[in-house]
């Protein structure tokens, strides 16, 4: 009995601040009903953030090798970087020139009024490095806007999440890719499955792996010579 309420004890112990333990049928039971609400208001952005820490279990840990085996990939799981205001200098980046990453970047946030630190902190992950490999997806998001070019309008978002469903497997950005478009008119439907969609998984799929930039040392570098560099297709 006292073996037992040891492994209970385990169970519930926070491995990282703000991480709450679940069980598979709580990850389950959470899974589903986010992804209901998720669905029904894609704005909720917290819901968002509970289906991709609920289904991600196989995802993750495929992330985290592919950052392992990475040179750059790897120094970012040491050195854990955060994108957050109070880890930009901001002034430097306005006074980046035009069209590099720094600068484009800042132009994303101010046009699109957003922010970095809304971004929610993981809470079901139950291993600390995955929970640091979600976060760093969640925060180079604004990023992936700004090397494919596209506006956080709901067009833009199922842009993006297509590109990082093939990139990442995330099933939350699969789900965000095959449900997203069901809001969108006619017209932007046809530019959508003709245009955008098409070239957003070419890209995914051509790309190395996006989480294994050091995007907080690319400052400088000219947005068109990382989409290069990285193998995404210029937007049509």
């Amino acid at each position: 009995e006292e073996e037992e309420e040891v492994e209970e004890e385990e169970l519930w112990h926070q491995l990282y601040p703000g991480h709450i333990p679940t069980s598979p049928l709580q990850k389950a039971l959470l899974a589903a009903g986010s992804a209901f609400m998720a669905l029904y208001d894609p704005y909720r952005h917290d819901m968002v953030a509970v289906l991709g820490e609920t289904t991600g279990c196989l995802a993750l840990p495929n992330l985290r090798d592919k950052m392992k085996h990475h040179p750059e990939g790897y120094r970012i799981l040491q050195e854990r970087p955060r994108i957050r205001l109070s880890t930009l200098d901001m002034s430097r980046l306005r006074g980046l020139p035009d069209g590099s990453l720094g600068r484009e970047y800042v132009r994303f946030l101010e046009v699109n009024k957003v922010s970095p630190d809304t971004r929610m902190p993981p809470k079901f992950v139950d291993d600390e490095e995955l929970a640091y490999v979600i976060q760093r997806y969640r925060e180079v998001h604004d990023l992936m806007h700004t090397l494919l070019g596209m506006p956080t309008n709901m067009l833009g978002e199922v842009v993006v999440k297509w590109f990082e469903a093939v990139q990442t497997g995330l099933p939350m950005c699969v789900l965000g890719a095959a449900f997203g478009p069901v809001r969108l008119s006619a017209r932007k439907l046809q530019v959508l499955a003709t245009e955008l969609v098409p070239w957003a998984i070419r890209s995914g799929l051509n790309a190395s792996c996006v989480l294994n930039v050091y995007y907080e040392q690319r400052w400088e570098q000219p947005v068109e010579s990382l989409r290069e560099e990285i193998g995404i297709f210029p937007p049509p």
